[in-house]
């Protein structure tokens, strides 16, 4: 039966819709806890340290953390891998172009596909930049996360990668979060403007919440 679901379009599309969700429900929270830097460094620094002991000591150091992890990492896999095999199946039944032009489509629509892209390498990035300090400039400091957040936004590049990301990020969750209700069976004639004006808002909220924190940097506020 799974196997049957996750053939048709249908199901993809409500895996794509499930796992958008979920993504969105972090992306909420992550927001949160990034504004907490304007609260100072030991303010941040001192979640940071949260975010590895919840649970404690039901859960080991570390665990909370880890499967938090892993359920993202299953969400982005499922929602990249499931958006891909219906775009080639899209491609696949319309190979040939139209011969009357489509009515043009939103900014946000037209550039779904090339913003998950740019989603999923700048994922890589941030992984690399901020948790593992593989790519992190001036030095990566374990446990200080206030400072290696300084340290990238007070390179041009790190400020350039993560202003894009977070623009991109605003159109997919204004296009995705109104598709995600249609699949979801959540929409209707009297519901679409209200979900339509709900997606406006979070995709603004997000993108302006996130950006805050290079343009704090930049300008001084977080130092």
């Amino acid at each position: 039966m799974a196997r049957t679901v996750w053939d048709s379009s249908v199901g993809k599309k409500t895996v794509m819709a499930v796992s958008g969700l979920i993504m969105l429900l972090y992306l909420v929270a992550h927001m949160i806890g990034n504004l907490k830097i304007y609260f100072g460094a030991e303010e941040f620094n001192r979640y940071g340290h949260w975010l590895r002991t919840v649970g404690e000591p039901f859960m080991h150091y570390e665990w909370t953390l880890w499967l938090i992890r892993v359920v993202l990492a299953v969400a982005v896999l499922a929602h990249a891998v499931s958006a891909y095999q219906l775009s080639r199946r899209d491609i696949k039944a319309r190979p040939d172009t139209y011969v009357h032009k489509r009515p043009r489509a939103s900014y946000a629509t037209r550039t779904m596909r090339w913003g998950g892209v740019i989603l999923g390498l700048f994922i890589v990035w941030h992984v690399l930049d901020l948790t593992t300090g593989t790519v992190h400039p001036g030095g990566f400091q374990e446990g200080r996360p206030y400072q290696n957040v300084v340290d990238t936004f007070s390179t041009w590049y790190g400020n350039v990668i993560y202003i894009v990301a977070m623009l991109a990020l605003g159109l997919h969750i204004r296009h995705g979060f109104w598709s995600a209700a249609q699949t979801l069976g959540a929409g209707s004639r009297t519901r679409d403007r209200a979900l339509k004006t709900v997606a406006n808002v979070l995709a603004l909220l997000l993108t302006a919440g996130f950006i805050a924190v290079p343009v704090g940097v930049m300008t001084g506020v977080v130092s």
